[in-house]
């Protein structure tokens, strides 16, 4: 590809085809039960038995014939939960039954324990009208063999893992979580425990991605600081791809001098882009060496997570056999005044709904690529396309839902 082509600013929804196009479900793995929660189901979750296996209890109460006259009947036993009674219940007769217990046979229904009185000889039932199944769970009322209870590509949460638990399952085909390996540039950067010199500030990027990487499932198996230096840097890529299905660089990927990344990554690997048409994150190089991802995002903080959000994480996900999940876009009602630049920008918004229902927005204030205060209370991108006018406060613009709308608006 020519340097032309490379430094051809994509709009970024063309840049993301891009990304996806490369990114590759990874082999899928067995993983215990107790470790699968959070991680991506690689197969789709099938029922083999029908649930409850049983006619179960769904109440304390006694299991009767529901057509049955008899105020008094006799109790023939006790039922409780995990073993049957062996019981039959014929019209005339009862048995007082445990919430989860198999109801025994000849019973139709149960009456709670509250609607019934204990007559010395027996049991009275005081509900005038009993229905067939009442407070009977029947066989298979949680699911059938056959079903298909979870898709492929679900993220597996609490409810998951106990359906699998409940079918039977100790262990779970998961998509493998990518590794990640995270370097920050720059001779201008310290620790955050050390004082900057002159000229030096803090290194928070590699920090920041970390909680990212694993936040959108993937494991963090290097992080790390590289000088401005070829042999460091070159040193830093070697590590990187024999540990790494993914390496996510910040800074050194613009014009300067010892912008070094973006020419090592044109050594080391196919760039597929350089520049995207977006404010923040313009230099945003991407490249592959077979099917490693490498991501090289710009160094200021802010341009940084908002190019990880729109291209690092739907391939992360990817990877792990889930989709690509690209954030949902409402519309909004903006409440103040919003300039646009000569580029896409994603401003960091806050959306909130609204009296009437409708949902509405405003930024987060200045938003510098420095910033990164300006993502603290955050829940949402504002889509602010090139203009010449200023958009108006009333305006309708669209937003990136990065998660879900305030109830009402916050206070800051």
């Amino acid at each position: 590809m020519s340097t032309a082509d490379l430094d051809r600013m994509l709009h970024p929804e063309e840049a993301r085809e891009i990304v996806l196009r490369f990114a590759k479900p990874l082999s899928p793995e067995l993983a215990p039960l107790e470790e699968a929660g959070d991680r991506v189901l690689a197969q789709a979750l099938v029922a083999h038995v029908d649930l409850p296996p049983f006619r179960a209890s769904t109440m304390d109460g006694y299991a009767v014939v529901h057509s049955d006259s008899m105020k008094s009947r006799q109790v023939l036993g006790s039922g409780f939960a995990g073993a049957e009674s062996g019981l039959v219940v014929q019209p005339g007769t009862v048995t007082k039954i445990m919430t989860g217990a198999p109801v025994p046979d000849g019973a139709t229904a149960v009456v709670m324990v509250e609607n019934t009185r204990s007559d010395g000889s027996g049991v009275a039932i005081l509900q005038q009208h009993v229905v067939e199944g009442e407070n009977i769970r029947p066989v298979g009322a949680d699911m059938r063999a056959g079903d298909e209870l979870v898709a492929a590509g679900s993220i597996l949460g609490p409810a998951e893992i106990g359906l699998l638990a409940s079918l039977g399952h100790d262990a779970v085909r998961v998509g493998r979580r990518p590794k990640v390996a995270i370097m920050s540039t720059g001779d201008e950067l310290v620790a955050p425990g050390e004082k900057p010199g002159p000229g030096q500030i803090r290194d928070s990027n590699r920090f920041s991605l970390a909680v990212a990487v694993r936040r959108a499932g993937a494991e963090v198996v290097l992080n790390r600081h590289v000088l401005d230096t070829e042999r460091e840097l070159r040193k830093a890529f070697t590590q990187a791809l024999g540990a790494a299905d993914v390496i996510v660089t910040s800074g050194g990927v613009s014009m300067g001098d010892r912008d070094l990344v973006k020419g090592l990554l044109g050594e080391l690997a196919e760039v597929r882009f350089r520049r995207v048409f977006m404010k923040p994150g313009k230099p945003l190089n991407f490249a592959t060496i077979g099917d490693q991802l490498l991501f090289g995002l710009p160094g200021n903080p802010v341009s940084c997570l908002v190019s990880f959000q729109m291209f690092v994480r739907p391939a992360l996900l990817v990877m792990q056999s889930a989709p690509a999940e690209i954030l949902p876009t409402v519309d909004v009602e903006i409440s103040h005044d919003i300039s646009s630049t000569d580029r896409i920008e994603f401003q960091r918004a806050v959306v909130w709904t609204g009296a009437d229902g409708r949902l509405m927005a405003r930024n987060t204030g200045s938003q510098m690529s420095a910033r990164l205060a300006s993502f603290i209370g955050s829940n949402a991108f504002l889509i602010v396309h090139p203009s010449e006018t200023t958009f108006r406060q009333g305006t309708r613009l669209s937003a990136l839902m990065v998660s879900p709308p305030y109830g009402n608006e916050p206070e800051n």
